[in-house]
């Protein structure tokens, strides 16, 4: 017997699926560790530096050589850490089914969501639903640790991942607009 919340009169073939590319996913770990990377290297070289050590071309090279493979290498084993664990978002018409990176999936009804938001921008852009109250989800099988979740001042929503999702958040903002004109 279904829930009196999930009982829906309409096609049960209209669900949209926003999923995390593994692309996008490693060339951002891969720019990020090179962003923190770097000016980690020239840090320790300015320092070596004014303590009295004199660098040859042989060690530039290296250092070359350290500022690209280590972002690659730390971003590769990354990637292979969160393979098949990456963020998704499901909408249909019994509601959204979510999981950020490496978390339990959630199921969340239509009538149980009260606002919708997007935060950030980029590829750290995250996706806020705040349910009406927190008996309205129903955590689906799967591994992973606890959903993400945010309480302030009383308030609590769960956060999911989107910058790095295809088609993209802004598509995933208009999909959730039209299921939920007046929360988003």
């Amino acid at each position: 017997m279904t829930d009196h919340l999930d009982q829906v009169l309409g096609p049960t073939d209209d669900t949209v699926r926003f999923l995390q590319a593994r692309g996008m996913f490693y060339v951002t770990a891969l720019w990020v560790m090179a962003a923190a990377w770097v000016p980690l290297l020239l840090i320790t070289l300015g320092v070596r530096m004014a303590a009295g050590y004199r660098p040859d071309a042989s060690h530039i090279v290296i250092f070359v050589e350290a500022s690209l493979i280590v972002p690659a290498a730390v971003a590769a084993v990354l990637m292979l850490v969160v393979w098949r664990r990456l963020g998704w978002l499901h909408t249909s018409v019994h509601g959204i089914d979510f999981a950020a990176t490496s978390r339990q999936p959630i199921h969340l009804p239509w009538s149980g969501i009260a606002a919708v938001a997007l935060h950030g921008r980029g590829p750290f852009t995250e996706l806020v639903i705040t349910p009406i109250s927190e008996n309205y989800a129903t955590r689906l099988p799967g591994k992973g640790g606890p959903p993400r979740v945010r309480r302030r001042g009383g308030e609590f929503a769960y956060v999911i991942d989107v910058g790095l999702m295809s088609p993209g958040p802004e598509v995933m903002l208009a999909e959730l607009h039209r299921r939920l004109p007046s929360k988003v």
